[in-house]
Parts: structure tokens; C-alpha cells; sequence
């Protein structure tokens, strides 16, 4: 009876874009309610109101507003409009939940509005015309995850061809009914749950030479690249197409907090990855195992400098190990280090290339 009932089960989709519904359009409307009729299981989450008390609690700074002024400003805000059909409603198909939001204006300074004033509100503004792409989805995740919680950008492009592993979840925050899941469609998905405004874009077979220009250009060209993967030829071939088109480029190293800056924009002329990249050959470098990758990998990050226990571990590869080693608190820092560098070259307060390093080990002793 087991294995009948398992072999039954489908493949979940790859849906990771949230669907809008604005109720005063009856267009809108009907849908929606042809959802709720078709969908008598769904999970509904309407808590508007609190979203509407909070806006004019924060437009209010310089008063406690008592419980029936808030209620009066609501009502004013409101005007004609049914509480039910005020902002809009979000309708997320892979957890099967209809979610009731302020439009997204409201809820850009709803979101924000405890970012400010160590992000202005002009300053927010000029973030959120801006794009990021980045390559590699496991130190990628948090990198991603981080620049949307403090909305560096409006748009994000996320490139990997990896499903999640068992192994992958030592550092890639997500449930374990994501396993065999795409890398790339469960960071879309915990950005639609966390900021259905922003746009975003997955390229689910990685980043390859032949979608490249896209990733890069399509739609706008990229304002900042950041580089986590694991092919140097990609590695290489993304930061001749970043120097191409004067785009900035950031890495992070995964290992004592280096951050790795290469202004193209700035310094068009720059050498590739500071000129650590050796002579090689493009086509010889696809398909190389971990093991074979290290004499090329180890100038472009600068090994010798990483830390005893990365060297250590690099050694085993292919003896007691079967790849480098990532930490969640090294992933989780990266995710911090390049939402803070990229938020500092978009608003132009950085404009430095070099290899940066907040090695805890050295800092706190």
C-alpha cells in the first residue's frame, strides 16, 4: 500500500514567482476567486490591518498615536476602499498560501523604514533601480538572502545548475523537504517569501557560455557581478565579460572573511582577478575534478594565505574528503561582507579593488 501511494506522488514544480492579485480590478478579482473556489485547502494569512497600523505609527514618529487616532488615519488612508480589496494579495503556489500585503510602495517603506538613517531614504531609492547577478547558490544563498533583506537592489539573477544535496545543508538554510530541489529555485523562493517586489531572475542550468550575455545584459546591464562558483573556466570567462562591459566584481572566499573587490567599472584596464590568473588554456578547464583544479585555483585566491585547517583540508581532497570544506558561520559572514561591499559601490561610497580580510582567528583572541 506504501509504494503504491508513494508512486502516485508527482514531481513538485519549479514555480518560484509569487502571483499578484489587486482586487479592485475585476479582472483580479475573478481569479481570485476562482483560486479560492479551486483551492478550498489554502492557508490565508490577512493581517493588513497590522501592516496599515504599523504605516502610521512610522509616518508619525513625534507622536504615540492612541488606538483611535491610528484607527482614524486607517480609515482616512483607506478612503472608499473595502478593507479586503486595499494593497494586494500575493499568492505563493509552492507552500499553497494566499497572503494579504500593502502595495509595494507601502511596503518598500514598511520594510526599510528600520534601515533608515543608516540607509537613507534617498539612498533607498537609488538601491532599488539597481540589478545584481550572482553565480554559485551556495554561498550564493546567503549572499542573496542578505542583500534582499536590506534591499541593496531590485533585481536579482541567479545562476546554478546544482540540485541540493543532504550534504549541501551544513551551510544552505532550507528545509529538508527541498532536497533534489534546484539551488537556484529555492533562493528564488525564500526572496518571493521575504520581498515578493523583487524581481528576479534564475537560470537553473548555471551560468554558460551561452547564456552568459544574458545573465549579464538582458533586461538592463548588470550593476554589480558577484562570482561563487566552482568552474574556473566560468571563473575566468565571467570576468572577462564583467571587464568587457565595466561591470564591478565580488567574490567571497568562504574562508578568514576574504572579500575579493575588482572595479572593472572604475578601472577598465585592470587585470583579470589582480593578474593571479595563470596562462591557461580555456577549453582544457571544463570538467576537471576538485582535485585537478587546485594548481590553477591556488594563485587566483591566494591559498597559501588561507587558513591551517583549509590547507589541511585541501590536501585530503580525494583522499578522506571528497571536496573543499564550507562552514555555516563562514557562509553567513560572506553573505554579510558582500551585501555590505556591494550596498557601498552601488550608493559609490567604495571605490577600492583589492583582497580584504576579517579573519576572526586574528581578531578575537
Amino acid at each position: 500500500m506504501i509504494q503504491e501511494y508513494l508512486r502516485q506522488q508527482q514531481d513538485e514544480s519549479n514555480d518560484y514567482k509569487p502571483v499578484f492579485y489587486d482586487l479592485k480590478h475585476a479582472q483580479d478579482l475573478q481569479a481570485f476567486e476562482a483560486l479560492l473556489k479551486s483551492r478550498p485547502q489554502i492557508r490565508i494569512n490577512d493581517n493588513i490591518y497590522s501592516q496599515l497600523r504599523e504605516l502610521m505609527k512610522i509616518r508619525n514618529p513625534t507622536k504615540r498615536l492612541t488606538t483611535e487616532e491610528s484607527e482614524e488615519q486607517i480609515q482616512a488612508y483607506l478612503g472608499d476602499v473595502p478593507m479586503e480589496k486595499f494593497g494586494i494579495w500575493v499568492y505563493y503556489s509552492w507552500i499553497d498560501r494566499l497572503v494579504h500585503l500593502v502595495d509595494e510602495a507601502d511596503f518598500i517603506e514598511l520594510r526599510t523604514s528600520r534601515n533608515q538613517h543608516k540607509i537613507t531614504a534617498a539612498e533607498i531609492a537609488i538601491l532599488s533601480k539597481k540589478k545584481i547577478g550572482i553565480v554559485g547558490l551556495s554561498v550564493g544563498q546567503s549572499i542573496a538572502l542578505t542583500l534582499v533583506m536590506e534591499r541593496v537592489c531590485g533585481e536579482l539573477r541567479l545562476a546554478d545548475f546544482d540540485t541540493l544535496e543532504l550534504t549541501n545543508m551544513n551551510r544552505i538554510r532550507c528545509g529538508v523537504h527541498n532536497l533534489q530541489t534546484s539551488k537556484v529555485v529555492i533562493a528564488a523562493r525564500e526572496i518571493a517569501e521575504l520581498d515578493p517586489f523583487i524581481k528576479v531572475k534564475i537560470y537553473g542550468d548555471g551560468m554558460t557560455e551561452a547564456n552568459m550575455d544574458d545573465f549579464f545584459t538582458s533586461g538592463g546591464v548588470l550593476d554589480i557581478f558577484v562570482e561563487e562558483c566552482d568552474g574556473v573556466d566560468i571563473k575566468i570567462l565571467s570576468r572577462i565579460k564583467a571587464k568587457e562591459l565595466k561591470i564591478p566584481v565580488v567574490m567571497e572566499m568562504n574562508d578568514r572573511g576574504m572579500i575579493d573587490i575588482e572595479r572593472f567599472d572604475l578601472e577598465p584596464d585592470r587585470p583579470l582577478m589582480h593578474g593571479l590568473i595563470p596562462e591557461v588554456d580555456i577549453t582544457t578547464l571544463k570538467g576537471l575534478t576538485d582535485a585537478e583544479k587546485l594548481p590553477i585555483f591556488s594563485p587566483m585566491l591566494a591559498l597559501e594565505n588561507a587558513s591551517a585547517r583549509m590547507k589541511f583540508s585541501l590536501g585530503e581532497i580525494g583522499k578522506t574528503i571528497t571536496t573543499w570544506p564550507q562552514l555555516a558561520s563562514s557562509v553567513v559572514l560572506g553573505g554579510a561582507l558582500v551585501a555590505d561591499t556591494c550596498r557601498r559601490i552601488a550608493l559609490d561610497q567604495l571605490k577600492s579593488s583589492g583582497r580584504y580580510y576579517i579573519d576572526f582567528e586574528q581578531l578575537i583572541v
